[in-house]
């Protein structure tokens, strides 16, 4: 992906330095943001937090955090990538939907933070919090993407971010809201599979974004819509599943399956149009 040297987003809120670090490993916080904020991440990783300690295992101490040349390449990175999202998707409300968008804040923070749906640590992935407009981020989730989830490349890691943000367009669409309301009235599987669907649309979105970005900016090399695709496929839950030991449980699933996440991204990217990603008019995912 071609990002280096190109325009950054001033929509960046850098809360890095003043984060707070974990020892010990991932306690119990982290374990129940995956409950609170679980319908609005990207990257589910609740599988992967079987096991571990949630009775506090880790220690919270505040402490300034000192910033690496990785960390500060990691957040020119998202920079770039949102500033891109921003360009694509003011296009397309503009042309499409005859609509201004309205763009997103993107938190960036390293250990934990606070968002106005809870906490928030490296062990829940990237999520948007619907109340705040924001899409939260720490940016050493790139580093579990590309060591532990096998999701490698900087397309895989522009993905993420485009999935965030794509979360940001379905709120800015009323769909978020929609939604929510409705699983409000859902059994437990019911929900699920509502937010299943969410999910994917979102992934949709992602694909068009990548479309509009390589027709735009002229960014994408080759190889990169294939580190997206591995990633998306990563981090399907029946994968995210498997990977952590566990039998596979369909009606557990929120995020959709490996082969759903690639499909409904290869759509987006396909077409180029939002109609394409009605994930809740499609009678089969």
């Amino acid at each position: 992906m071609k990002w280096q040297g190109r325009r950054g987003s001033r929509n960046i809120e850098d809360r890095r330095r003043s984060g707070a670090a974990s020892a010990g490993g991932i306690g119990g916080v982290g374990v129940v943001v995956v409950l609170v904020v679980g319908y609005f991440l990207g990257i589910d990783v609740t599988p992967l937090l079987q096991g571990l300690d949630q009775q506090g295992g880790a220690v919270q101490t505040s402490q300034d955090v000192q910033l690496t040349p990785a960390d500060e390449r990691a957040a020119e990175f998202v920079s770039v990538t949102l500033a891109d999202t921003e360009e694509v998707w003011a296009d397309i409300f503009r042309s499409q939907l005859g609509r201004t968008y309205d763009a997103p804040i993107l938190v960036l923070f390293k250990g934990t933070t606070q968002s106005a749906c809870g906490g928030a640590s490296a062990a829940t992935g990237p999520f948007y919090c619907p109340p705040e407009q924001k899409a939260f981020l720490d940016t050493d989730f790139f580093v579990t993407l590309d060591r532990r989830l096998g999701a490698r490349g900087d397309f895989a890691a522009a993905y993420v971010v485009a999935h965030e943000i794509a979360h940001h367009v379905q709120n800015e669409l009323g769909i978020l809201e929609q939604t929510n309301a409705l699983r409000a009235r859902s059994s437990e599987a019911q929900g699920n599979a509502i937010s299943v669907r969410v999910e994917l649309q979102a992934d949709c979105f992602a694909g068009i974004w990548a479309r509009r970005a390589q027709e735009r900016f002229s960014s994408i090399e080759r190889g990169d819509i294939a580190e997206a695709m591995n990633a998306a496929a990563q981090i399907g839950d029946d994968t995210l599943q498997r990977n952590a030991g566990q039998a596979v449980r369909p009606h557990t699933f929120t995020h959709g399956t490996s082969e759903q996440r690639q499909r409904w991204f290869r759509r987006g990217y396909d077409s180029g149009d939002i109609a394409s990603c009605d994930t809740f008019s499609a009678p089969g995912l």
